[in-house]
């Protein structure tokens, strides 16, 4: 197994900031290279806001303007990093999801699937999924809600390409009344995550947002941190519930040296339990 050291991104995302945004995850990336993170994991949209009106006006091309920062501060800290953007392609927007290399190269770019009907009037559906091969394994990349349950077909499309590592940037809200006493995500994602993982021998983490929401179909309800690293034993880390947890959280992370491919995979989730005959 190859030992990666993860620092998840709770970073304090402001609607319709980008510079700010993009300021503090320089200061992040800074951050995670001091503690002596390989891998910084960014959230969703972290120049906008999710489903923030002025990226259907501001949203740059990838590459461009906003993408070249994130290439500039993976460069800078020495790291790899996962982070969310908005891109504008065309006359189309896509929540869109970056790797970047040490280098500062972008090495896959995937836009999100299951998408919410909020979102769909900001973002186009996604029609690729990729993995890439990297000095800690293969690494594949999905976003937010292509984690819920009815979307775990993602997830498994992925492992089915041998992804040893996923990543995923979030924006994870709840009302304004939630606070971590009444923590939901249990069950929201902590179980499809550890789904993935079990059945497939694959480490899933997953960095989300802080802050309030001001501005599109969400406003006024909060982005709470509780970013998670899952594996096969279950959750190896996980931040804060909290609006206020700006944070990054270290995540040491054992990636698993995934044998089974084609068939074979589906001969292990047999042995697994999995009903391939149900309907």
């Amino acid at each position: 197994m190859k030992k990666l050291k993860i620092g998840m991104g709770q970073l304090l995302v402001e609607g319709g900031e980008p510079e700010r945004n993009l300021g503090r995850a320089q200061t992040m990336a800074k951050e995670a290279h001091e503690k002596g993170c390989d891998l910084l994991l960014l959230p969703e949209t972290l120049d906008f806001g999710w489903t923030h009106p002025s990226s259907l006006s501001g949203a740059e091309p990838i590459p461009g303007r906003f993408s070249d920062r994130i290439c500039e501060l993976a460069r800078e800290s020495h790291l790899y990093v996962c982070a969310g953007l908005t891109e504008r392609s065309g006359d189309q927007r896509f929540n869109a999801a970056l790797l970047v290399d040490p280098g500062g190269q972008i090495l896959l770019k995937y836009h999100k699937i299951n998408l919410l009907t909020v979102e769909q009037p900001f973002y186009s559906v996604g029609q690729s999924l990729s993995v890439v091969d990297t000095e800690f394994g293969k690494i594949g990349v999905n976003i937010c809600a292509d984690n819920y349950v009815d979307g775990l077909p993602i997830g498994h499309a992925l492992a089915r390409m041998g992804a040893q590592l996923i990543l995923s940037p979030s924006s994870w809200t709840v009302d304004y009344s939630i606070d971590e006493t009444e923590d939901p995500y249990k069950e929201k994602w902590i179980k499809p995550y550890t789904l993935l993982a079990r059945l497939y021998d694959l480490v899933i983490v997953g960095a989300t947002s802080v802050g309030y929401i001001v501005g599109g179909p969400y406003e006024g309800k909060k982005m709470v941190g509780c970013s998670l690293a899952v594996d096969k034993k279950g959750v190896v880390a996980r931040g804060k519930f909290n609006e206020f947890a700006g944070d990054l959280v270290m995540a040491d992370i054992s990636v698993p040296d995934r044998l089974e491919k084609g068939t074979a995979i589906g001969e292990r989730l047999k042995k697994l339990g999995c009903d391939f005959s149900a309907s």
